[in-house]
């Protein structure tokens, strides 16, 4: 049975037909041509056909300032029109390997691969009660598309859709090509660049879209299929709560002054409005569904006490469901369980005190309807609305808080030298000292809701912890229970937020811990510092009874962009697997359950790439069942903006965390060889080294700002967030994500590969034999991930795009770096085709074709923004283009940071 009417070359070639059309209609003939010449020109050079870029260069020479705009803006519309056809194949492979049953990291294989290994059902059950995965969504600002654009491509998807998988008439499809030609045109008439930054709540809205609009309805699916798969090899084996989403968005302070108190609260409130409509929709949709008549069914005394209750609760809301119900219980249920939902938050009484309430009404219709032989019913509608309430509460998403250590430190230092404590003046043992005797103490040290004559950081950070005992108190705990600290570099950074938390009655010891408190380490002090830092924290009177309250489980966040930006592709890698492997040793040292948080970003420099792969990868002594991980920018977008693409990456997720947990709790876990450790020790300092000195040279900074749009990009508006940390133009300074950004858009991607030959080669050079490299590919999964996401980056660089913007730089600088770094990525790539035994970089046939599909057609953008970078004067309306240029170049390349 063929279930797609279309193929993703017709989809690329109709939607590049539609827009010349409106291109030609809405701009000009002569724009249309311009675009034709430089596309003709381009793809006549990749393919071979002509023997330089001279045509391309010819054709951008004839453009005036009119052109370049018409030019810019075509090539962007043509990667977001591209950009849906690819995701749309994307669906086709996935319904179709579903059907075919060739479907990887399926649940089907989950449960097969769990029988192949005789695992009998009381493991399974251990393995899925240790399961919880929580992606967690970021505000980081790497999302170049405008909300009004993002909605406009997800009507022009749902179009693309229906003309694919419905049998259509040809009326009808006339009709579909009318309304995407119409969208199309509209597409092109919206402006592509923000007149001013998102604010924070734009943001938060923006996570919250994902959420309400495609997760919401998924996962009740998943946790179906998986009950499904699991029924037939395990039939008792219960299928436990395995997801939670939790959000930075709104409530991460880091840097960004913009995200107060009452954009948290904001967030917090328009959560709960938009969950609870959503579960009061639900429960009328079941309404129409559950019409069944009381003289036909025994309902059964769980589902009669609930029912009473609620009579109880609300007579008059009862009588009226019983006048208009008057045989059908279910119905009387629930109107008084949609009643109940509307009071939450409400000064009325009889709201539900918490979403558990709410499941065990869900429960008992679920029951009830079982007890009378209506499972299909109850399996259909009311069993995936269980697993949705339990999923996303009556939060939505949870919020995580987070903030820098040093405005802690600053506030803890003010409120206790209000007390006569000198806290700045004392090292850092008289600090936990301080500290612990503070939080132990019953007696409170500050009034947070007063706290006297204190700087404006202190001032924000005491009104943040004592909002947060008002949010727990109005939202519940749940809602808002994780405080992250960048940049933790000593124990006492986390007991000062323990301490604030005390003050602000969200903590209470020994009795009550509200508050996971979560060390970001991120420099390579924190990173070598963990057994100081954890083990300190562990041994400590205060902390060891908060863990208690938080039954013994410490998260630990683990930071990827700024490892990398420090140390390089292939030296922060190392670094980040060998101290999971330390902190894995730390917590089972000290008898406490570990909770790693990845914070990833969207692109393999900054710990990007399959996320199944990443987690198969993890030292498997990591393995706790409990995972965390930042979802961020254009990756939320790629991943959950189409439900059947989203259903499919939490099914992969699962299948990974289930694998894993079963290998690490069977075992035997296989130490890795000393050679291999040894290798990649060699090869991780010589690395770093490499990176470390070419950062360091004297003008790399200056050259960076010139052979890169870094400029430009810190103006684009992205993110609510500044692109600096104190406007300083400094590695350090820089954050990860325009870092990144500046480089991919140049098309030489050395966060992603650079430092890598010499690592290499200076292992090589040791003694080391390219045989046992290319046995750590074969059976080291971290070795293997990591050279696949190098060659990635690697088949992404282009070094003769790279060369034009490397021209940009004064003479000096571009001789003194840029045959450094082609030299470091010619040698990259011959090493790693060497070592993975192929031909071409890419091992996913259709992301080599996705390449080719789209380097013609960036060439283009990549010449023009050359040229305009090279103008000193630009005109206004060349600044548009500037800007336009690169988010036109990010669609292409489907990355931004």
């Amino acid at each position: 049975m063929d279930l797609h009417q279309r193929t993703i070359r017709q989809d690329v070639r109709e939607l590049g037909e539609l827009l010349g059309d409106v291109l030609e209609a809405q701009s000009s003939t002569a724009a249309f041509d311009a675009v034709e010449a430089l596309r003709t020109a381009a793809i006549d050079y990749r393919e071979g056909e002509a023997p330089s870029r001279d045509s391309l260069r010819t054709a951008l020479d004839s453009l005036d300032s009119d052109l370049e705009g018409a030019t810019a803006r075509a090539f962007t519309v043509y990667f977001e029109l591209i950009n849906l056809a690819e995701e749309r194949e994307r669906v086709r492979a996935i319904r179709r390997r579903s059907q075919e049953g060739t479907l990887e990291d399926s649940q089907t294989e989950t449960v097969a691969s769990l029988v192949e290994e005789d695992a009998d059902a009381e493991t399974v059950q251990r393995v899925l009660d240790d399961v919880h995965i929580q992606p967690t969504f970021t505000a980081h600002p790497t999302e170049a598309h405008r909300k009004t654009i993002k909605a406009k491509l997800r009507t022009i998807t749902t179009l693309l859709e229906s003309l694919d998988e419905r049998r259509l008439t040809d009326r009808e499809r006339r009709k579909s090509w009318d309304q995407l030609e119409a969208e199309v045109t509209s597409l092109w008439q919206t402006p592509q660049v923000r007149d001013r930054p998102p604010e924070p709540e734009d943001e938060a809205r923006n996570v919250q879209w994902y959420l309400e609009n495609t997760l919401f309805d998924v996962v009740g699916d998943v946790y179906a299929d998986l009950e499904e798969t699991l029924g037939q090899e395990y039939p008792d084996v219960d299928v436990p709560k395995l997801f939670e989403f939790r959000s930075w968005a709104g409530s991460d302070r880091d840097g960004n002054p913009a995200v107060t108190v009452d954009v948290t609260t904001d967030t917090l409130e328009r959560q709960r409005s938009v969950v609870l409509s959503k579960y009061r929709d639900e429960c009328k949709r079941l309404s129409g569904i559950l019409s069944q008549d009381a003289a036909w069914i025994d309902p059964g005394e769980r589902f009669e006490e609930s029912l009473l209750a609620d009579r109880d609760r609300f007579p008059d809301v009862a009588a009226e469901a019983e006048e208009r119900y008057p045989h059908e219980l279910y119905r009387q249920k629930l109107r008084l369980m949609r009643e109940r939902l509307e009071r939450i938050g409400d000064v009325r009484p009889g709201g539900y005190d918490d979403a558990d309430e709410l499941v065990a009404d869900l429960e008992a219709i679920d029951e009830s309807l079982r007890r009378n032989d209506a499972e299909s019913v109850a399996d259909a509608y009311v069993a995936p609305l269980i697993r949705t309430v339990d999923t996303f509460g009556f939060a939505l998403a949870s919020l995580d808080l987070r903030d820098h250590q040093q405005n802690h430190t600053e506030a803890v230092g003010e409120l206790l030298e209000a007390q006569g404590v000198a806290y700045r003046d004392l090292d850092e043992d008289e600090r936990i000292d301080v500290l612990t005797d503070a939080i132990m103490q019953d007696a409170p040290v500050a009034d947070l809701e007063a706290p006297g004559d204190v700087s404006d950081t202190a001032e924000r950070v005491c009104e943040r912890f004592a909002a947060l005992r008002d949010w727990q108190r109005e939202f519940g705990a749940d809602a808002i229970d994780t405080y992250c600290i960048s940049m933790t570099e000593e124990p006492s950074h986390v007991l000062e937020v323990l301490f604030l938390a005390d003050q602000a009655g969200v903590v209470s010891l020994p009795e009550y811990s509200g508050l996971d408190v979560v060390p970001l380490l991120e420099t390579e002090r924190a990173l070598d510092g963990a057994r100081r830092i954890m083990g300190t924290l562990f041994e400590n009177e205060a902390y060891a009874a908060a863990l208690d309250c938080r039954e013994d489980t410490q998260e630990i966040m683990l930071g990827y962009s700024d490892s990398n930006k420090e140390n390089g592709f292939l030296a922060a890698n190392w670094d980040l697997y060998r101290n999971q492997r330390r902190l894995a040793r730390i917590t089972d040292e000290f008898g406490v359950q570990m909770r790693l948080f990845h914070g990833r970003g969207g692109s393999i420099s900054r710990g990007g790439g399959p996320m199944h792969e990443a987690m198969l990868a993890l030292p498997i002594e990591t393995v706790t069942g409990e995972i965390k991980f930042t979802e961020q920018g254009e990756a939320i977008a790629e991943k959950y903006g189409n439900p059947r693409i989203a259903e499919r990456h939490l099914e992969r997720m699962l299948d990974a965390q289930t694998r894993a947990r079963y290998q690490s709790m069977v075992g035997p876990v296989r130490p890795t060889p000393d050679t291999w450790t040894g290798a990649m020790e060699t090869m991780a300092a010589a690395a770093r080294t490499e990176y470390r000195d070419l950062l360091d040279t004297e003008g790399f900074i200056p050259y960076f700002e010139t052979a890169t749009p870094i400029t430009v990009i810190e103006d684009l508006n992205l993110g609510s967030r500044p692109a600096s940390r104190s406007g300083e133009r400094t590695v350090e300074d820089l954050r990860a994500i325009p870092w990144v950004f500046s480089w991919t858009q140049s098309r030489c991607i050395i966060p992603g590969w650079y430092g890598l030959a010499t690592g290499i080669d200076a292992y090589l050079d040791d003694g080391g034999s390219m045989e046992t490299l290319r046995m750590m590919y074969e059976r080291w999964p971290f070795f293997k991930t990591t050279l696949d996401n190098a060659a990635q980056s690697i088949a992404r660089t282009d070094m003769e795009i790279a060369a034009q913007y490397a021209d940009l730089a004064p003479a000096e600088a571009r001789e003194r770096f840029f045959p450094r770094i082609r030299g470091e990525y010619e040698r990259a790539r011959e090493l790693v085709l060497t070592i993975t035994d192929r031909e071409d970089l890419l091992r996913r046939e259709w992301l080599q074709e996705s390449l080719d599909r789209r380097n013609p057609y960036i060439d283009p953008l990549n010449h023009l923004q050359t040229r305009l970078l090279a103008r000193d004067d630009r005109t206004p309306s060349e600044e548009r283009t500037l800007r336009l240029t690169v988010k036109g170049i990010a669609a292409g390349m489907k990355s931004t940071g």
